[in-house]
């Protein structure tokens, strides 16, 4: 029988295979791009010729999927690098949350692809902190439309976001999405699609500002240290 290896061994073994998985993933978002390419010159082709309108439309839904594909293998090319943040002083949580919530609702307007839009509350308080804003927008933006996919009602039209200040040393905003299906499943420990991971991404980065990030009670819940 093989014996069994020692946890450093283990933790080696892992760190090579993720390692390997990364440059996989990499290859294969480079064929991808190749065959976007390709894709791209037979649309610019058929544009030029008298051809049926539902070839073009073929070859537009093909480039889309290449697209969403070579995205998704982006993001899983992210979540297994180290987080490098580039957190900035007197940054506005709410602020970043407010331009998330404009863009969602453009983009839901514009596309139809997600039932409801998402709105936001919040308490007149200071949400100033120590934050990287670009990857906190990306994480609120991936949780926001976790959100709206987990909507209890299937014709709801608002997914409300609440900002509440919570009295701590340090003081912490506390940021809720409300209205969630009842679930046993962790959106955030998940990795069954890519939502999922996107979900996970998310929490990563929340962590790694100091807060947290939980599903509890049909609300998604997470907190980040503020400054004042």
């Amino acid at each position: 029988m093989k014996p069994l290896l020692s946890g450093m061994q283990n933790s080696d073994d892992l760190q090579d295979i993720g390692r390997a998985s990364i440059q996989i993933v990499h290859d294969l978002k480079n064929q991808l791009n190749g065959l976007k390419l390709y894709a791209t010159f037979l649309r610019k082709r058929l544009e030029k010729s008298d051809r049926p309108a539902d070839e073009q439309e073929t070859v537009d839904k093909l480039i889309s999927g290449l697209e969403r594909a070579a995205q998704d293998l982006s993001m899983i090319v992210r979540y297994g690098q180290p987080l490098e943040l580039k957190k900035q002083t007197g940054v506005d949580l709410q602020k970043i949350m407010r331009n998330v919530c404009v863009g969602f609702n453009k983009d839901k307007n514009g596309t139809g692809s997600l039932a409801a839009s998402i709105t936001l509350e919040a308490e007149p308080a200071p949400w100033l902190g120590e934050y990287d804003p670009t990857s906190l927008a990306d994480a609120f933006r991936s949780i926001s439309t976790g959100a709206v996919k987990m909507a209890r009602q299937p014709n709801l039209e608002t997914v409300v976001i609440r900002f509440s200040r919570q009295a701590e040393s340090p003081p912490t905003a506390l940021i809720e999405w409300l209205g969630m299906n009842p679930s046993e499943h962790d959106p955030f420990r998940s990795f069954a699609g890519s939502h999922e991971i996107r979900m996970s991404l998310a929490a990563k980065t929340i962590e790694a500002h100091g807060g947290s990030a939980i599903y509890e009670d049909s609300v998604i819940r997470v907190k980040l240290p503020l400054a004042v």
